[in-house]
């Protein structure tokens, strides 16, 4: 494959979140980005490609690359998708004009983003991907203290919300995102509003802190 060319072994971003936000970003237009979650940085790409051509912008990729549960299953070789992610974003920013800030935080959530809020990032990002873990515990760790990150008015997309693990015994509520993202949007439905979308991503605006 040559160099100039993106390196993804999948087409989970552009056959899922890739039409909404096609739609979605240039009218949010976001200019501080966290993920949670990178993989191959198909999303990060995108976004790289999708802003940083008409302004700076910054994007903090939270990721263990050492994957989940589902792909320590699998034994997927993580190393590989790391440095493909690698790959992608050195692609993505020779194809733009105007500085695009990649800060990569390799690590846990759970200890990456109170992090963040200890160094004053409260309020701080537009825009936040969460598509981490998909165990519910970890979903909904993620999904509060990225509230806390986002800034009033800004947006946060909960990739994944039907996902649904493929076990012996069927399918276990705990191991899914969805039990998790109904609590966090039952609890805060005072401050925040949910955006129309499919329902494979929920999509929630921030109202209030």
């Amino acid at each position: 494959m040559p160099k100039d060319e993106y390196q993804y072994t999948n087409d989970w971003f552009q056959t899922g979140a890739k039409g909404v936000w096609d739609a979605l970003i240039p009218k949010i237009a976001p200019t501080r980005i966290l993920e949670i979650g990178s993989y191959e940085g198909a999303s990060t790409c995108y976004l790289i490609e999708k802003l940083a051509a008409h302004k700076k912008i910054e994007i903090q990729c939270v990721d263990t690359w050492e994957g989940g549960i589902e792909h320590k299953q699998s034994q997927k070789d993580m190393s590989a998708v790391e440095k493909r992610y690698k790959q992608n974003i050195e692609t993505a920013l020779k194809r733009v004009d105007h500085r695009a800030t990649i800060i990569q935080h390799k690590g846990y959530s759970d200890a990456i983003l109170p992090k963040l809020l200890a160094e004053g990032k409260q309020g701080y990002f537009d825009f936040i991907y969460v598509d981490g873990s998909h165990q519910a515990p970890d979903v909904l760790c993620d999904a509060v203290l990225s509230f806390k990150l986002l800034k009033k008015n800004g947006v946060v997309v909960f990739d994944d919300y039907l996902w649904q693990e493929n076990l012996p015994y069927g399918t276990d509520p705990l191991r899914c995102p969805k039990l998790a993202i109904d609590a966090f949007t039952n609890i805060y439905s005072r401050k925040m509003r949910i955006i129309s979308a499919p329902l494979y991503q929920l999509y929630v605006q921030k109202i209030s802190d």
